[in-house]
């Protein structure tokens, strides 16, 4: 098996997100935690009111390697048997091959910018979405190798959308916070059964 991490070829067949997540997520959580802490032991040590600080600093640092032990487990497989896919606090799921539909490849602006990410959806027949890599935490590498290792029709969207461009005509691509936001639409269109555009590669 080739195991791949943000692009990087190993040995073994599992897709993992970019390694610079833990090490980028560990110097905000010091940035925050270090001087916060500092202050309030500062300002509670002298009347001996320092263990309600040390309480919370041992609450927070626990969420913290709790939350990143579940990212480093968090992986996409592809075998035989079909897709699996351990996402960040859920369980691991498998879905067959016989239940795949189709790949959609897209570019999404990002939230009050002109900078894109790419966006790879993995559903069903019925357009019901079964996996999502986020080019935030996916490589555009490990997009292209699943979908073309995926014996499925991939459909290539050629214009970048909005997230209201999502909203409005797929939302069921979109997890439910996403679904939550009400943006004004940039007019882009989108093939609502992902199956009417040009840009499908068929297998």
């Amino acid at each position: 098996m080739d195991e791949r991490h943000g692009g990087e070829v190993n040995r073994n067949m599992v897709l993992r997100p970019h390694r610079r997540i833990v090490r980028e997520t560990f110097l905000v959580f010091l940035a925050f935690c270090a001087p916060a802490f500092t202050v309030l032991y500062w300002l509670n040590a002298p009347n001996g009111a320092w263990l309600p600080v040390l309480i919370a600093q041992a609450v927070v640092t626990l969420a913290y390697v709790l939350s990143m032990v579940a990212a480093r487990r968090v992986m996409i497989r592809v075998d035989a048997t079909g897709i699996s896919e351990r996402g960040f606090l859920r369980r691991y799921v498998t879905f067959p091959h016989a239940t795949l539909g189709r790949v959609v490849l897209l570019n999404l602006y990002s939230s009050g910018s002109l900078d894109t990410n790419q966006q790879l959806f993995v559903t069903d027949a019925d357009g019901r979405l079964l996996v999502r890599m986020r080019g935030q935490f996916w490589s555009d590498t490990d997009m292209e190798l699943l979908a073309d290792t995926l014996d499925v029709p991939v459909v290539r969207v050629p214009e970048p959308v909005t997230l209201a461009d999502l909203n409005r005509l797929r939302p069921e691509l979109l997890y439910w916070f996403e679904r939550r936001l009400t943006l004004p639409p940039s007019g882009r269109t989108l093939p609502a059964n992902a199956t009417e555009s040009s840009d499908v590669t068929a297998r």
